[in-house]
């Protein structure tokens, strides 16, 4: 584990996330309590990633934040902290391809279900930032703004980010048209102006209304079903 962590910049001083949730699901028996939340829901290209993790009652670590409030610098240097603070922690994709095929909401069930199989701990109850359950089961407690107020969601937000920014960046180099180093797959007019120049690679999720835009004569647009309405059109 890292020794230091960069400094709080002023405005993150006082926007701690906590362990209140937590606190009161421990008070209730339910010994293993998991944060959960997901990254690269809007991207175009890359996974669709999901971190589990779970924390310790008597060991913390400082400076945690969600992690869209952090930059990637704060957020490299704080993974190595958090996963070796962490009692467990996992890592769920859905690839681009199932994205396409399943929906985005079927997908995000799947990538669930693959942290928590590989978290190596049973649920006891899964703390999801948001207001949808992707988990199911019965053992999910939905948050809004979870990644800013349960210290839980917010450090496997980070894993999470800092999980899938790594194979977006190791992917810049088979794909180097695309910027993803940069990018990370997300929308952006770069992006925008290399799918129109070369159009989608590999890991592109076809699926996007951008396929409907392109000039070029490539591949046409999938169109899966999406239960919590299209994230397409």
């Amino acid at each position: 584990m890292a020794d230091t962590a960069p400094p709080l910049r002023k405005a993150l001083r006082r926007k701690a996330p906590g362990l209140h949730f937590e606190r009161a699901l421990w008070e209730d028996g339910h010994q293993v309590v998991v944060g959960v939340d997901e990254v690269g829901k809007g991207a175009w290209a890359g996974p669709l990633t999901i971190g589990a993790v779970v924390v310790p009652r008597d060991r913390r670590v400082y400076k945690i934040r969600d992690s869209k409030m952090l930059t990637e610098t704060e957020r490299e240097a704080l993974f190595e902290r958090i996963s070796g603070w962490c009692e467990a922690w996992s890592i769920g994709h859905a690839t681009a391809e199932e994205c396409d095929a399943l929906g985005m909401s079927e997908a995000q069930r799947v990538a669930a279900r693959r942290a928590l199989d590989a978290l190596g701990v049973e649920p006891a109850r899964v703390l999801l930032d948001g207001k949808w359950d992707f988990v199911g089961g019965g053992v999910a407690q939905t948050i809004v703004k979870g990644d800013a107020l349960s210290l839980s969601i917010a450090a496997a937000s980070i894993l999470a980010k800092v999980t899938r920014d790594r194979i977006m960046r190791d992917q810049a180099t088979a794909f180097p048209g695309y910027d993803f180093a940069f990018n990370k797959g997300y929308p952006c007019p770069r992006h925008r102006a290399a799918l129109q120049a070369y159009g989608p690679s590999t890991i592109h999720r076809r699926s996007w209304a951008w396929m409907d835009d392109l000039r070029w004569s490539g591949l046409p647009r999938r169109r899966p079903p999406d239960p919590q309405g299209t994230l397409f059109g």
